[in-house]
């Protein structure tokens, strides 16, 4: 067995001057034992000479093979010096084999490579450097990583370029670097323990990624691919990722509430140009007079804040009419029921069911928006009894001139205004319901509740069965 030893296990300059020597002496990879440190000599019997020919043949490799052999030596595979040494070789006679990709010995350095780039870029993402105890503004700052190769020399440009201006070391179980400001060395493996658990800004920084998390953008698989778990123990805000992601369903939620404004000034102008509608309710003949008797209702105080009064819409000879709690605020800025979130939730869970939106009237048990003001955001808030029965009168006249052959109640609200009785929702659900005159009534939950569920789990279970609740509306109504 030949020896060739290297000054540790990522030299590639050393790596590089040894292959070179071995394969002009014509030694074949399998006979080569690769010494990164003092220790491996103990492992074989060995000859430190190998024999070297006259070099009367030079060796030709691409630029793209040195650039291959860079990242591949920084590999942990024991075998990457013996895999090299072998490419070198076949490139002699296969100039071309790099573009080989389908070439197993190829395929392999390449995975290799791409390996140590990967690690190399999660070393320069996930370092988190923590001041000493009694640093001043410059450092001394520690920091503490487990790279998965031997990439630390590699990554040294990359700190020091990035923080030339700090006094700094990062420790790892491979060695260490150390930069004083004019230049950096190299030190022997460290443990965590050697780095600081925290510092003064640590709680800023925390406040800072708190704040700065985006729940509605939340996508864990891709997050977990770009900041893998196994780095999430030495970073000091993994402590706050498994609870933004439990809560990122009910935050985006929230959003989605708290993103509303106070309609725009040129909304309230138009308002107010728009021409005096009949307000004798006792005259209204037609679904059209209702429609236009309901902007200037003043039956609850709901009026007093609301944009406008949002009436239903749809086919007035629809076989289907559903009634939801009421407008939030896209709604009451456009004037149209079911147009925001729990709007869009309620299209595509129809289009499952097999039911066309267009051909069904859809309207809500109270026809203004009620919210809470914050700043100049609005914030939904549940119509109380009071609201609900003074718009029974729209939603009586509504169910009189659509006269549909099925009526569905989206959630709690909506499935009182219709019966009158606050019973429970859930045990609704799933009984044979009608209305006064006969109507048969179905009750399912609001749209908005499945936007509401934290769990993706449960939200893509609740979606189910609200999509099945929907299916039997279909079925219903277009039964012979």
């Amino acid at each position: 067995m030949i020896a060739a030893r290297l000054n540790g296990p990522a030299d590639f300059a050393g790596w590089r001057r040894e292959a070179r020597r071995l394969a002009l002496a014509g030694i074949r990879p399998e006979a080569v034992a690769w010494l990164t440190s003092d220790d491996d000599a103990g492992l074989f019997a060995i000859d430190n000479a190998a024999p070297i020919a006259g070099e009367t043949t030079a060796l030709t490799v691409s630029r793209r093979f040195i650039e291959l052999a860079e990242n591949v030596v920084c590999h942990r595979d024991g075998g990457r010096f013996v895999l090299l040494h072998r490419l070198l070789l076949r490139l002699q006679d296969e100039p071309h084999l790099l573009d080989n990709a389908a070439d197993s010995e190829v395929a392999r350095a390449e995975a290799m490579a791409r390996s140590v780039r990967r690690d190399l870029h999660k070393m320069t993402a996930f370092v988190r450097f923590r001041a000493v105890s009694g640093a001043g503004e410059d450092g001394p700052f520690i920091a503490w990583f487990e790279p998965e190769h031997f990439i630390l020399e590699r990554a040294a440009s990359f700190f020091t370029g990035r923080f030339a201006g700090m006094i700094w070391s990062i420790m790892t179980p491979q060695g260490s670097l150390h930069w004083d400001g004019t230049a950096l060395k190299l030190g022997p493996a460290a443990s965590k323990n050697d780095a600081p658990d925290g510092d003064a800004m640590e709680a800023y920084w925390l406040a800072y990624y708190a704040n700065i998390f985006n729940p509605a953008r939340l996508k864990p698989k891709a997050m977990k691919s770009e900041m893998p778990v196994k780095y999430w123990r030495n970073l000091p805000e993994a402590e706050l990722i498994v609870p933004l992601i439990a809560s990122a369903a009910r935050r985006a939620e929230d959003m989605v509430m708290r993103a509303p404004t106070q309609p725009p000034a040129r909304h309230v102008r138009q308002l107010r140009h728009r021409p005096e509608l009949p307000a004798d309710e006792s005259a209204i003949t037609s679904w059209q007079d209702a429609a236009a008797a309901a902007q200037r209702c003043t039956r609850c105080d709901l009026h007093c804040h609301a944009t406008q009064t949002v009436f239903g819409e749809g086919p007035l000879d629809a076989r289907v009419l559903f009634v939801g709690e009421q407008p939030g605020d896209q709604e009451d800025l456009a004037g149209q029921p079911f147009v925001g979130p729990a709007g869009q939730v309620f299209d595509r869970a129809m289009k499952e069911a097999g039911l066309d939106r267009a051909r069904a009237y859809v309207t809500n048990a109270v026809k203004h928006f009620k919210f809470q003001l914050r700043g100049k955001r609005r914030i939904h808030e549940k119509p109380n009894v009071g609201a609900i029965k003074a718009c029974r009168f729209w939603l009586d006249l509504e169910l009189q001139f659509v006269k549909p052959r099925l009526v569905v109640a989206l959630g709690a609200s909506a499935l009182r205004s219709l019966t009158g009785h606050a019973g429970s929702l859930a045990s609704a659900r799933d009984r044979e319901l009608a209305l006064e005159d006969g109507t048969p009534l179905l009750a399912t939950v609001h749209p908005s509740f499945l936007l509401r569920l934290p769990d993706e789990e449960v939200r893509s279970r609740e979606h189910a069965r609200f999509v099945a609740d929907l299916t039997r509306v279909q079925q219903r109504i277009f039964r012979h």
